[in-house]
């Protein structure tokens, strides 16, 4: 098991946002297993790479009977219905506040493996996707309170961090994943054997 220290609201990687990734490689799964194993000794639902000090486009999970893990997510609502709920993060220890969320929402992305994944939430596991696509734009549930009851609203993620790697030397699934129809998703479970439900994300 490998438990890295999970980073504290102040550190400026919560709020520097995330670049994508482009290598597919045994890094990228190293730090999926330990997004994993980190978590699981925490007691989260879910846990993204800025909370272990990656400015990367990845998160863990395993909330309401789903558990996987995303490379490159992106996620759209799937209604407009604003839904309140009791929300925490491991990165705001001992705090907990009501936070407005869609209800549902399709989020689609990227296996550590390169291959496609496609996931529908709703409820409690719409609102932990939302939540850890968050991180990755540098936005913390605390940001989310003072929003109005039209709903929560989706901001311009903030400028990506430079990657270390060349463009060009793309995964293949990078370079033919094309605009996806939303129409096409179906519910996703990606099971992990390292993965253990809990309470906060």
């Amino acid at each position: 098991m490998s438990v890295r220290p999970i980073r504290l609201l102040g550190d400026p990687v919560l709020r520097g946002g995330s670049a994508e990734v482009v290598d597919f490689d045994s890094r990228l799964r190293a730090l999926v297993r330990d997004l994993w194993d980190t978590m699981e000794s925490h007691g989260g639902a879910g846990l993204a790479a800025p909370q272990v000090g990656e400015p990367v486009r990845v998160f863990a999970y395993h909330c309401a009977g789903y558990a996987g893990h995303l490379v490159n997510p992106s996620l759209r609502p799937l209604d407009e219905q604003p839904n309140e709920g009791p929300e925490g993060c491991l990165s705001v220890p001992e705090v907990d506040r009501l936070c407005p969320r869609y209800r549902t929402v399709l989020i689609r992305g990227w296996n550590m493996h390169g291959e496609p994944v496609e996931v529908v939430g709703s409820d409690l596991l719409a609102r932990c996707l939302q939540h850890e696509t968050d991180h990755l734009d540098g936005l913390i549930f605390l940001d989310r309170l003072d929003e109005s009851s039209a709903g929560p609203t989706r901001p311009e993620p903030p400028q990506s961090r430079p990657t270390q790697h060349d463009p060009a030397q793309l995964h293949p699934a990078e370079q033919t994943r094309g605009d996806r129809s939303f129409e096409r998703v179906r519910p996703v479970a990606e099971q992990d054997p390292y993965s253990s439900f809990g309470g906060t994300h």
